[in-house]
């Protein structure tokens, strides 16, 4: 390959990550979902334009381990968001098993199913101070960069984040760090 076929193939990747950071610095609280859409890369690439203090990578090798930890908050705030749906269901997430090629979680919670684990490439624990408000999430990225599902500390009714979800939260920065 020469240096000029290189260039092609990454010149594409970087326009897209400066409009992200251009997208970024214009409206800081864009949903990264959004920027990454409409730039044309992934999720995970525009995480990583965020403030590194605002994000701490676990390993995916870490995941039921974690997912245990989050089992124990109580009732959290589950998100799916694709191009089609922005699903939030809200729920204590059931401790789940390795089975038949995926994590099972079963219980007496609206949130069940099949995780395909193996496909989790990065988890990051994401804290992001947003000009109205701090939003927290656990989010987990397929090998693609794209999202898998977020775990959000939820919030009281006068919109607070819980406190002693918030807590735990900060213990995930020290303990998965």
């Amino acid at each position: 390959m020469s240096d000029t076929q290189a260039i092609d193939q990454t010149a594409p990747a970087e326009d897209g990550l400066a409009r992200a950071r251009a997208m970024l610095a214009e409206k800081p609280d864009a949903m990264v979902e959004t920027v990454a859409r409409e730039t044309g890369v992934s999720t995970r690439a525009v995480l990583e334009l965020l403030p590194p203090e605002g994000r701490i990578l676990i390993a995916p090798e870490r995941f039921e381990a974690l997912w245990q930890e989050l089992a124990a908050w109580g009732a959290v705030m589950l998100l799916v968001n694709t191009p089609d749906i922005v699903l939030e269901c809200e729920g204590s997430l059931p401790v789940g098993s390795f089975g038949h090629g995926y994590y099972n979680i079963h219980g007496d919670s609206p949130i069940g199913g099949h995780i395909k684990a193996s496909n989790c490439a990065a988890i990051y624990v994401v804290d992001r101070q947003l000009p109205s408000r701090r939003v927290c999430s656990v989010q987990f990225f397929n090998g693609a960069g794209e999202v898998m599902f977020k775990v959000f500390v939820r919030r009281d009714s006068q919109r607070v984040l819980l406190s002693d979800q918030l807590a735990r939260f900060e213990g995930l920065k020290a303990q998965f760090a």
